[in-house]
């Protein structure tokens, strides 16, 4: 089934980034001459979505008021005669189709994505979290729509990492299928490294397939009292719903982290 629609989370703290993210959205931070989210909706764009749900919490209308419109800027620039600035404020306002829902609780991850539900509908939709930056010549989440539609399912991008990194990722127990694709056999939160079941750890991209519904409904609240959608992906294969695994083409940064926002902006930087 083809995928139409994306929802992308945006309803984190940022404690990493205080006190700078106390007023200001971790997802607002400048990656160059953007926020951070605006990439993550130019990838969703690219790979042919134009139905975008962002979920949101706490003190975020920055985020709103990023992709709509602002009639006053716009005519200041209009008048000064600043017509580059004014095509891109433009073209910003009009890359998507855009809904915005409240997580009213910050209740985990799967909490996040189900809030979403009556927006989506029952169908595919494309996953994505902000923090993980992707540059790809082909959008990491179309490579996630090319196995969909070629193997059904869910399916889940997973970049290998070193051991050591592992501790802090899910982690799959992969069977290869093809070229850089897995159907995942188990699927582990944040292991030991004697328990890592390899080095294919997941990334913030993902289509999940309609019959997630229910069970992201269904996923009981983990250690911290949230409901982590790495419980609700292990359900759905004890359920016997086929999952894959993608493991992308591309250089990706955890702009979720200090270093790794700073990272992301000397390359794309020097990309310009």
């Amino acid at each position: 089934m083809t995928v139409h629609k994306a929802v992308i989370l945006a309803a984190g703290h940022g404690t990493r980034f205080l006190p700078a993210t106390k007023a200001v959205p971790k997802e607002m931070l400048p990656l160059v001459d953007k926020p951070v989210i605006q990439y993550v909706v130019e990838e969703a764009v690219a790979a042919g979505l134009h139905h975008v749900t962002i979920v949101t919490a706490g003190p975020k209308r920055s985020v709103e008021d990023h992709f709509d419109r602002n009639p006053e800027l716009e005519q200041l620039l209009e008048s000064t005669g600043k017509g580059p600035e004014l095509r891109e404020i433009r073209r910003v306002t009009d890359l998507a189709e855009i809904a915005f829902v409240r997580q009213k609780e910050r209740r985990g991850i799967a909490h996040a994505v189900l809030v979403a539900h009556h927006v989506v509908g029952e169908e595919p939709f494309a996953l994505f979290f902000p923090d993980d930056i992707i540059v790809s010549d082909l959008p990491a989440i179309r490579q996630l729509m090319d196995v969909h539609e070629r193997h059904g399912g869910s399916v889940i991008a997973v970049q290998r990492l070193p051991r050591q990194e592992t501790v802090h990722y899910g982690v799959i127990t992969p069977e290869p299928l093809e070229d850089r694709v897995y159907r995942v056999r188990g699927i582990v939160e944040k292991p030991s490294l004697e328990e890592a079941p390899s080095d294919l750890a997941t990334v913030g991209r993902y289509v999940l397939a309609a019959d997630i519904w229910p069970l992201l409904e269904r996923t009981p609240p983990g250690a911290n009292g949230e409901m982590q959608l790495t419980d609700t992906l292990a359900m759905l294969l004890e359920a016997g719903h086929p999952l894959f695994a993608c493991e992308f083409e591309g250089e990706r940064f955890d702009t979720g982290r200090p270093l790794g926002l700073l990272e992301a902006s000397v390359a794309l930087a020097l990309r310009r």
